[in-house]
């Protein structure tokens, strides 16, 4: 007989924009939500500023973002540090919003970006994670940080020091298709293949990490802290 016992874990996704929760662990989030876990979503910009009034419209995609975190039963938070310019405001700012999000989920378990990534707001996002998951004694001890992939981000990155090395996987075979779905709901950010961001790199990247662990499908992150 099987007396393993599932317990329900609180989770933090800290992610710098739309669209990059789903690409980074759109799969895990469906695990933890039918888990039944706790999941907060902290974004910290709107995705859309950089591109210029005429080609942006913040209000659409962050309706889009909360579609997306009612259909993982998540509670969102919003941030609205300038898009693809987190390096133009301190990064103690970011992580005291961080940190205030922290307190309030009390996370066990912190999804963020890789902190090689070749995007400047991926880097920044690591680094406040890193800043406000500090362990300090008056606070419960956050007993994973796991650092996920983007798409058209992480893979661009060329120092082979700085490259994504994965030594956590998630089976993500049974939710490859709802993945594909919620990413659907951002639509207008995904790109025709052969472009990373697209509908099928989504696909091939989940079979390929799935190849290095012998599932069908799989998402990869990096821990950056674990305590059993």
């Amino acid at each position: 007989m099987n007396m393993k016992k599932s317990f329900k874990e609180n989770v933090l996704v800290v992610a710098a924009h739309p669209d990059d929760e789903l690409l980074g662990l759109g799969g895990a989030l469906c695990i933890h939500r039918d888990k039944g876990d706790e999941i907060s979503i902290l974004l910290l910009a709107n995705g859309e500023d950089s591109r210029g009034a005429t080609m942006s419209n913040p209000s659409k995609r962050l309706e889009q973002a909360k579609k997306v975190a009612t259909r993982l039963k998540a509670t969102l938070y919003l941030a609205d540090f300038p898009d693809n310019s987190f390096d133009s405001v301190s990064l103690l700012e970011i992580a005291k919003k961080v940190e205030s999000v922290v307190e309030i989920s009390n996370p066990d378990i912190i999804y963020t970006h890789h902190p090689d990534d070749v995007n400047v707001d991926h880097v920044l996002t690591s680094m406040a994670v890193t800043i406000a998951a500090r362990p300090i004694d008056d606070k419960k001890r956050i007993t994973k940080i796991l650092a996920f992939e983007t798409l058209s981000s992480t893979e661009w990155q060329m120092n082979k020091d700085k490259m994504f090395a994965p030594n956590y996987y998630v089976d993500i075979s049974k939710y490859i298709e709802e993945k594909k779905k919620l990413l659907m709901i951002y639509k207008y950010e995904l790109r025709i293949y052969p472009h990373s961001r697209s509908l099928k790199g989504v696909e091939i990247l989940a079979q390929y990490r799935g190849l290095e662990t012998g599932m069908a499908m799989a998402e990869a992150f990096r821990v950056l802290r674990i305590i059993t």
